[in-house]
């Protein structure tokens, strides 16, 4: 057969050179733009960290303890480093989830324990969060929050079932980014450089429980598990369609986002407002510190942000405990599965958002339940971590194993949770003695 573009020799063709084509270069811009679009998975896992829950938990830290909890942010910027490079590799090398792994290598015994950590933060942060967007669109729309409950839990469920999860990531992008009036806002706000950097390097540490609790919220809101399983689920299906990741970058840039947003908003909160006890901050109440950058349009600047911040975790918070249940049962689950062939993945999303829009009728100031979710995150993520430095380093799982390095930041990240974790419950219990 011949064709134009591949024909056959002839006699005449003999002692000609044949001359390909140069190589198109390609240019500096669509290097860029590459560059920027390879990064945007990094980037997503960055702006779904920076949750409803973490930008209320940093607000009340803040406007509670001012900069003397800015060091949790700056310690947790080689956890995030290591933790979102070692979770993505895992996902990538053995095209399973953590779960999935657990229960293969491991017995069902230690996945199922895995699964139940998992839903037992998700479902609480999955609860906050909706009362969050919902709070925050009744502050744009000026009615009362349980309006708002059921639409934005139908959207949720509608975005997980009937739309590719992929072109929503990259959409989803574009909804976080009211989140960074935070930076606007801290810049405006902070103090002097050196008066900043002196209560961060030396920071005043309070002897209390509140203090303590903050702390463990800040870790369990930068540290939370369902980034975690959404890493090695999400990288699982990456893999198996044949996309490369550059995986180290993606780490980076995920971190480098969530640690920008949260330190500015703990500075912005901490300039701007002053709350003696945390757990009676309101909604309102948070939206104050956006007010010297932006006046009268703080509160819907603020509400801008939580429902982008809202809409981009909430799919994520959900996807990720149902990706858990369904890989220690062995059920067939895959967001780029259809409905019909995983039906059991797809029944459980839509109980957990059924859950979710259910409790969020009961009388719970949605602030609270944000701030304590993260609490409760911070002590269960230390299993999680757990389990994701036991796969990482199993020689007879992973393609390539964890550098020294992230051994130590994960062994670190255990430790002080578990630590923080420890003395926190001490001081409560005995304060209530």
């Amino acid at each position: 057969m011949s064709s134009p573009k591949f024909r056959k020799g002839t006699p005449a063709d003999r002692g000609k050179l044949i001359r390909f084509p140069a190589p198109q270069v390609p240019s500096e811009h669509g290097n860029v733009w590459n560059t920027l679009r390879s990064l945007g998975p990094g980037i997503v896992t960055g702006a779904a960290n920076v949750d409803p829950s973490l930008v209320i938990t940093a607000t009340v830290a803040g406007a509670a303890f001012q900069y003397s909890v800015l060091w949790v942010v700056a310690l947790c910027v080689p956890f995030l480093v290591s933790i979102f490079a070692v979770a993505g590799r895992i996902g990538y090398e053995t095209h399973k989830g953590l779960v999935d792994l657990l229960r293969e290598h491991y017995g069902r015994v230690w996945a199922l324990a895995c699964a139940a950590v998992v839903v037992a933060i998700n479902m609480a942060m999955i609860i906050a969060d909706l009362m969050a967007v919902s709070a925050a669109l009744s502050i744009i729309l000026q009615q009362k929050r349980a309006f708002f409950v059921a639409p934005v839990a139908f959207s949720i469920w509608y975005v997980l079932i009937f739309r590719d999860y992929r072109k929503i990531t990259r959409a989803l992008l574009w909804l976080a980014l009211p989140l960074f009036v935070y930076v606007a806002a801290a810049i405006v706000t902070a103090p002097h450089v050196r008066e900043l950097f002196s209560q961060f390097l030396l920071p005043r540490i309070s002897r209390s429980a509140d203090y303590v609790g903050a702390v463990v919220g800040l870790f369990g809101s930068l540290l939370t598990p369902y980034v975690l399983v959404w890493q090695t689920s999400s990288r699982r299906e990456h893999a198996q369609i044949g996309e490369h990741t550059p995986l180290e970058a993606q780490s980076r840039a995920g971190a480098f986002v969530t640690s920008v947003l949260s330190f500015s908003i703990i500075v912005a909160a901490g300039s701007v407002l002053r709350v003696p006890n945390p757990s009676d901050m309101t909604t309102l109440q948070a939206a104050e510190a956006l007010r010297p950058v932006a006046g009268d349009a703080g509160p819907v600047l603020f509400a801008l942000g939580i429902i982008g911040a809202g809409m981009v975790a909430l799919p994520v918070l959900v996807a990720s405990m149902c990706y858990s249940i369904s890989e220690a049962m062995e059920w067939k689950a895959g967001l780029s599965e259809v409905p019909w062939e995983a039906k059991r993945f797809y029944v459980l999303i839509s109980l957990a958002m059924f859950v979710a829009a259910a409790a969020n009728f009961l009388p719970i100031n949605p602030v609270k339940a944000l701030y304590f979710s993260q609490i409760l995150a911070g002590v269960l993520t230390i299993p999680i971590l757990a389990f994701t430095l036991t796969i990482s380093r199993d020689r007879r799982i992973m393609i390539t194993t964890n550098t020294r390095a992230q051994n130590f930041w994960i062994g670190a990240a255990i430790g002080g949770l578990l630590a923080a974790g420890v003395v926190y419950a001490w001081w409560k219990t005995a304060a209530n003695v």
